[in-house]
């Protein structure tokens, strides 16, 4: 199975916020709201959910094709994705324009402000998915980007007959009603956290039980609370909750759910049970969490196995996908 992953590319500027947002906002004057947060530490790094996506499924050994659009100073973040074991031949640099930014101020609560500025990626609406020769042994993996191309890339999978997952993420917001249920049309599987899946009912006047039953497997993932998967595909629907694996600290939120999904993922294209799946993706989020930044986690497919053996029992059908 050839996994292809679209969506965002960006370079993260990560902040650090020493106190709490809450103690600074007065619910009575949020119709006026003017508020600064003075932060104690900045990084920039390499982001977006495409990249953060194909860098943990490539830690895992997969080999991820990535299609989507940067800006011309993307140059450094090929070379490190090419270094990684991702496949960047899909990734068109556009000239005169920048690699998407995301500002990222997150208080001591793990409570996050975000502001995106789109850059390039408003231009991977003009890129396509039909010249890659993609099959129904393949899956693509929508995650959030400019909504057209979002958009073009569920139709396109479904004109192919290849299965894909749709992640509409923090893109929800400024996807309409239609949009979001011409992604669940056709969908092999569907994954977002619990606010997203409350902002999707809300959005389109659906339960968020009338969306999971929509498509055959779905996720929510619920932080530290874990996460639910429910899987259809065998006629019968069932519903399993996954823990979250054990961290030593949590000391980033930043990029753990797009881990969490990369593990699914990996789960899926080695056709492994929904239930490992889930175990997979919450160690590999484990692992994203411990770590400031969303791609300075490292490990080895041995050292992954090692952990999960003792976050979730040995398994020797992960072991085998794993090669470890």
């Amino acid at each position: 199975m050839r996994v292809v992953v679209t969506g965002s590319l960006a370079y993260d500027y990560i902040m650090n916020f020493p106190g709490l947002f809450k103690d600074h906002i007065l619910p009575d004057r949020v119709h006026m709201l003017s508020v600064s947060f003075l932060v104690d530490s900045m990084k920039r790094m390499r982001g977006g959910v495409a990249g953060n996506i194909a860098y943990s499924l490539a830690l895992l050994g997969g080999q991820p094709l990535v299609v989507a659009s940067a800006g011309q100073d993307f140059g450094e973040y090929r070379t490190w994705m090419n270094s990684c074991g991702v496949d960047a031949s899909g990734i068109h640099e556009v000239v005169g324009e920048f690699t998407a930014s995301c500002f990222i101020n997150t208080d001591q609560a793990n409570n996050q402000l975000v502001a995106f500025y789109t850059g390039a990626m408003a231009r991977s609406r003009d890129l396509s998915l039909l010249g890659f020769d993609l099959t129904n042994e393949d899956l693509v993996v929508i995650s959030p980007t400019d909504p057209e191309a979002m958009a073009r890339y569920v139709s396109e999978c479904r004109q192919m007959g290849v299965p894909f997952l749709f992640d509409p993420g923090k893109q929800t917001p400024r996807l309409t009603a239609e949009q979001i249920m011409d992604g669940l049309n056709g969908a092999y599987a569907l994954i977002g956290n619990d606010y997203e899946f409350a902002m999707m009912a809300q959005l389109t006047g659906k339960s968020e039980q009338e969306l999971i039953e929509c498509v055959p497997l779905t996720v929510m993932t619920r932080g530290d609370k874990g996460s639910v998967v429910s899987d259809s595909r065998s006629g019968v629907r069932i519903e399993t909750t996954i823990d979250v694996a054990p961290v030593d600290a949590v000391r980033d939120p930043t990029g753990a759910g797009d881990a969490y999904l990369a593990g699914f993922v990996f789960g899926m294209s080695h056709a492994l049970p929904a239930a490992t799946c889930g175990k997979i993706a919450s160690l590999a989020g484990a692992f994203a969490i411990e770590h400031h930044g969303c791609q300075e986690h490292r490990y080895t497919p041995s050292e992954f196995y090692a952990r999960y053996v003792g976050s979730f029992g040995a398994d020797d059908a992960v072991r085998r996908a794993l090669k470890a």
